[in-house]
């Protein structure tokens, strides 16, 4: 006779490590995602770039005009994310390998932000520029909210921060994802434009959320 299977829900119930009990690897996952998202921010001035032996100095820095508004997009987006990132971990009662993974994946867009930000910078008049950098940073808020999406059906949020979590941070998320993946095609247009979408998440993503959670609540 075949051995009786358990239900995946019991497997992942096993697989999952309760942070107080696993402390220091709760500990080494935050760290190493605060480190990446450090050494992100960091790489972001880097591609500020002065050349040497420039004698007309107001020349150059106006040339410059268009990375440092990359940096401070860029430096303003990845706080916000470090914001959200740093406050959903300390919801979590739990953590089991498939957080772990899906953790490491939106690190991974994280990472490659300092790359898009100079290539917006360098070529913010070019549609393929600011379609790679809107798809990018679409990938990190999208796969941020998987990992919210998924430590809710696995179970593994704190019983007194799941109702919270669930009506701000969600569908916060989603609009930041869903302004990043609406201006692909506007850029595809009119390069121009598309950053002033992107202002929008600051401007309007935290009050829709906020209606969104006083219609839950």
């Amino acid at each position: 006779m075949a051995p009786e299977r358990e239900p995946l829900g019991a497997l992942q119930q096993d697989a999952a490590r309760h942070r107080d009990e696993w402390g220091i690897e709760f500990s080494r996952i935050v760290a190493f995602s605060d480190g990446v998202f450090a050494i992100a921010i960091t790489l972001l001035v880097l591609t500020i770039e002065i050349p040497e032996n420039s004698h007309d100095l107001t020349r150059v820095l106006d040339n410059q005009i268009g990375d440092f508004f990359a940096y401070a997009l860029s430096f303003a987006v990845l706080g916000k994310l470090w914001l959200a990132h740093h406050r959903f971990f300390s919801a979590l009662a739990r953590f089991d390998p498939i957080l772990m993974g899906i953790n490491l994946v939106y690190l991974a867009f994280v990472a490659l932000v300092p790359f898009t930000s100079e290539l917006l910078g360098d070529y913010s008049n070019q549609s393929i520029a600011v379609i790679f950098y809107a798809a990018s940073m679409f990938a990190v808020s999208i796969t941020f909210t998987i990992q919210i999406v998924y430590s809710y059906r696995a179970d593994l949020v704190k019983p007194e921060m799941r109702d919270l979590e669930r009506r701000m941070a969600g569908p916060s998320n989603l609009i930041v994802a869903g302004l990043f993946l609406a201006s692909i095609p506007v850029a595809a247009i009119a390069p121009s434009v598309a950053p002033f979408m992107w202002i929008g998440v600051f401007l309007t993503g935290r009050r829709v959320a906020d209606r969104v959670a006083a219609l839950r609540a």
